[in-house]
């Protein structure tokens, strides 16, 4: 049974979207403020976090970036902001995707699923990979992928642990045009039908870590109409 941290301080919105689901068959833990939510995290590993933006004590988009440092959950975000640069920001933090207030309960329900199936499709197919070469190695940079490893110019590089799949998927494909929706596919799990600005912003993260000149990039290049690719 999934177990999903519901973070929502009005008690109304709460109380519906608990009840949707516990009824879709998942267990649901509940904070009500920013503080709570992350103690329950760290305390209970949930398999996913509905995670509303305004919240009392911490704010969910500093949740988020916490969370996003910490753990590899999936987290969605609820906001009640409409604007296009409010969206963002949070798939900035790290979240995988948003639902706008008001929402449909079925809306709701199917992101959770959406979100829950390509996470577990996502450990799969780690699983996969890793049977093949452990260690990859492209220009300046090497990756461990048993030890979960990666280090630039010989020197130990920290990546959050979805900055480490994104990398090894591309160096796992060198020299190909990869497509935004296929590194979705190979990374998150799933075809995502949210934004693919996800893959942009994970990039940008990737590049300031391992690239000498983050806005020239020699080894992880943008293809412009398609996508990105690892020139090794």
């Amino acid at each position: 049974m999934p177990l999903v941290l519901l973070v929502e301080d009005d008690l109304s919105i709460a109380d519906a979207v608990s009840y949707n689901l516990e009824a879709d068959g998942y267990e649901v833990l509940r904070a009500a403020d920013g503080i709570s939510a992350l103690e329950l995290a760290r305390s209970e590993h949930p398999d996913l976090v509905v995670l509303d933006v305004m919240l009392p004590r911490m704010s969910g988009l500093d949740v988020c970036r916490i969370l996003r440092n910490e753990q590899t959950v999936p987290i969605l975000m609820l906001t009640a902001r409409t604007g296009e640069a409010d969206k963002i920001q949070g798939l900035d933090l790290g979240a995988d995707d948003y639902v706008t207030k008001p929402f449909s309960m079925r809306e709701l329900r199917a992101r959770v699923a959406s979100l829950l199936r390509r996470d577990r499709l996502s450990r799969d197919a780690g699983s996969e990979q890793r049977d093949g070469a452990t260690v990859l190695s492209g220009a300046n940079i090497t990756l461990d992928a048993t030890r979960h490893e990666v280090e630039r110019d010989g020197q130990p590089v920290s990546l959050r642990p979805r900055e480490f799949e994104l990398l090894e998927f591309l160096m796992r494909h060198p020299g190909q045009a990869l497509t935004r929706e296929l590194i979705l596919s190979g990374v998150w799990g799933f075809s995502y039908a949210g934004e693919t600005r996800t893959v942009d912003v994970h990039i940008r993260w990737l590049r300031e870590k391992l690239e000498s000149d983050p806005a020239h990039p020699q080894h992880i290049q943008t293809v412009r109409g398609v996508g990105y690719k690892f020139v090794p």
